[in-house]
């Protein structure tokens, strides 16, 4: 959910910008106003005093005006509030009854059985739920020497645990391990 909304933003964000942008270039381009614009004399406001009181003398102007304004904060009211509501769902179901599980916690018990392979200096867990899927990414940091087929068995096999203990769930997992630089710091 939160990339689908990140998602979204960019691309209303992208319109938005590119329609401005094409309205501003061709606007500098013409060097001048359309023909249906409103001819407005040097130093003078638009609309003029006379103008707009004609408008507001209009039965429909008032409500009009007063329905735009209403209709743009209740739409930007959304939009911000939108921005408040927690992404990815807060518990899992579990096939067990009435068992469910936080995806943090999921996370945390991931990074606590990956640290504890022989080999791993360090570990890291994200799990992010979508439909009747977790999305696992795994972050493994190895001792110095350590060769990566010597962990990844061990690793998979703790995934494979955490997919069997989310059953009706498909895990899609992805592990990245690193070793330590070999650079030594240096002090100056």
């Amino acid at each position: 959910m939160a990339r689908a909304r990140t998602t979204v933003n960019r691309a209303v964000l992208a319109a938005s910008g590119l329609a401005l942008l094409l309205v501003g270039a061709w606007l500098a381009l013409a060097n001048r106003a359309p023909s249906w614009w409103p001819a407005v004399d040097t130093g003078t406001l638009w609309p003029t005093r006379t103008r707009l009181a004609r408008l507001r003398a209009e039965d429909w102007w008032t409500p009009t005006v007063l329905a735009t304004a209403i209709l743009l904060t209740l739409l930007l009211a959304y939009v911000c509030l939108a921005q408040l509501r927690p992404g990815p769902a807060r518990h899992l179901a579990l096939p067990s009854p009435g068992g469910t599980v936080r995806p943090r916690a999921l996370a945390e018990a991931l990074t606590a059985r990956a640290a504890t392979v022989p080999g791993v200096a360090r570990a890291r867990a994200r799990v992010l739920p979508r439909r009747r899927r977790l999305d696992v990414g795994l972050r493994v940091w190895l001792h110095p020497g350590t060769p990566p087929d010597a962990v990844l068995p061990s690793l998979h096999a703790v995934t494979a645990e955490a997919e069997r203990a989310t059953a009706p769930y498909t895990a899609y997992t992805r592990i990245r391990l690193s070793t330590p630089s070999r650079r030594r710091s240096r002090v100056r």
